[in-house]
């Protein structure tokens, strides 16, 4: 028969499709579990069982509970829209970069807050996820210095070396200051971004 062939690929097509779904599945009941349970609480069995698949099929979609948390953590980064971070730290002005990577920071906190705080409540029990975690913010370290060391001399503040400000960066913007403004004192997440915006254009600019 002349479309058995393109019937296999349509096939083929439709079992990857099938898969990525499943994955999809179970990293969503993952990460709602882990949310209201807690990651020490919530077991392969349990995630297997909110998303309605076998405990098998969680171990062969991401071999175990660790490898879900640090696939969520990678779904996390590209919520942040990378791309968009990259396109608009092209401008030569270093208070239009700053505001990109604080742009970038709201919305991984906005779209992925409690991704992070999952990570850093399961670093406490598990050494492989307090390390991922404290990779994730040496890469964050990492992309800032390389932004303000290509600044042009002189817009640094003339009284602060990199490491400071650096330090300076990762008090103002981080994941409690945001959680505390937004979950407990109301502010709208432009809000926030606006005010880390204007608060580290003074603290770190001439």
């Amino acid at each position: 028969m002349p479309d058995e062939p393109a019937r296999r690929r349509y096939d083929s097509l439709r079992r990857t499709a099938q898969a990525q779904q499943t994955s999809s599945e179970i990293a969503n009941a993952a990460l709602a579990l882990f949310v209201a349970k807690g990651w020490a609480a919530t077991t392969v069995r349990d995630v297997a069982r909110e998303a309605g698949v076998s405990v098998p099929t969680v171990y062969a979609a991401y071999g175990n509970k660790t490898g879900l948390t640090t696939a969520l953590i990678d779904a996390a980064d590209l919520s942040a829209d990378l791309p968009r971070l990259l396109a608009e730290l092209e401008t030569a002005n270093p208070a239009r970069q700053l505001a990109a990577m604080v742009g970038y920071d709201r919305r991984l906190f906005e779209r992925a807050g409690d991704i992070i705080a999952l990570l850093r409540e399961a670093g406490r029990t598990e050494p492989e996820l307090a390390q991922t975690y404290r990779d994730a913010r040496a890469r964050a370290d990492n992309a800032h210095h390389q932004v303000l060391a290509a600044w042009p001399a002189g817009a640094l503040r003339t009284d602060l070396d990199m490491a400071t400000a650096l330090d300076i960066y990762a008090a103002i913007c981080n994941i409690d200051v945001y959680t505390e403004l937004t979950l407990e004192r109301g502010w709208s997440p432009v809000r926030v971004e606006q005010w880390w915006t204007n608060l580290l254009v003074r603290e770190l600019l001439n």
